[in-house]
């Protein structure tokens, strides 16, 4: 299985700053978290995207066009699966770029879309958003789990 991972956007996480000195709050940056990352399964022709912490526009400016580039490789009749399950929130302005996306993968002729969204308040208008943006024909599953989804992905 060949695939390709890109990982958009990212938060530093420091220890504690306001309890080091100088020279060590450089030296405290841990961690970086993506917020938004894709794969691309060339095989199962199938994008999977996941979202996590807090997203915000920039994030999802730069998924846009990276997420493009990725779009390349799949044929039209590809599945996408989104992933919030570790979604804390996501800023309003993010809006315009996943709408843009999702225009984006009408385009290329995406079948079916299935969404991870454990938590009903993390959903963030996506179900409203498609109406506009995709067409009928695009298949729309929610689930609450990432089993559930790939159970469904795997019909």
């Amino acid at each position: 299985m060949k695939s390709m991972v890109i990982a958009i956007g990212g938060n530093l996480l420091i220890k504690d700053a306001q309890y080091m000195n100088a020279s060590d709050q450089y030296a405290g940056v841990v961690d970086t978290i993506n917020m938004l990352q894709a794969d691309v399964d060339k095989a199962k022709n199938l994008l999977k995207i996941s979202y996590s912490q807090h997203v915000g526009p920039e994030d999802t400016e730069r998924g846009e066009k990276e997420l493009s580039v990725l779009l390349a490789d799949l044929r039209p009749g590809f599945r996408m699966l989104t992933d919030l399950s570790a979604l804390e929130s996501m800023d309003l302005a993010c809006v315009p770029h996943i709408n843009n996306l999702m225009d984006l993968c009408n385009e290329k002729g995406v079948e079916m879309i299935v969404r991870v969204i454990p938590d009903p308040h993390k959903d963030i208008g996506l179900n409203i958003m498609s109406l506009f943006h995709y067409s009928r024909r695009v298949r729309m599953v929610t689930c609450e789990s990432l089993a559930e989804a790939m159970n469904i992905l795997a019909e």
